[in-house]
């Protein structure tokens, strides 16, 4: 369980698509039908919540990379 940030992203962005789908199979004559908009609506937050996880993901690695650099500079001295 390393990656736990990434594989958040990866949920997210699975049911973002998942959502996407239901939002178009949803749709009749006209877009703007309740269900229409809410499943758009949850796709557009797990999208985002996926973005962010992966920037979070992204983050942890370059500070696990700084701390590392830092400690074998520390070593060597």
């Amino acid at each position: 369980m390393n990656n736990i940030p990434l594989t958040r992203g990866f949920i997210y962005l699975i049911m973002g698509i998942l959502f996407t789908y239901l939002a178009i199979l949803s749709v009749d004559t006209t877009v703007w039908t309740l269900p229409t908009i809410l499943f758009a609506l949850v796709a557009a937050f797990d999208f985002r919540f996926a973005i962010r996880t992966f920037s979070l993901h992204r983050k942890i690695k370059k500070l696990q990379e700084q701390y590392k650099k830092s400690n074998s500079n520390d070593s060597q001295k």
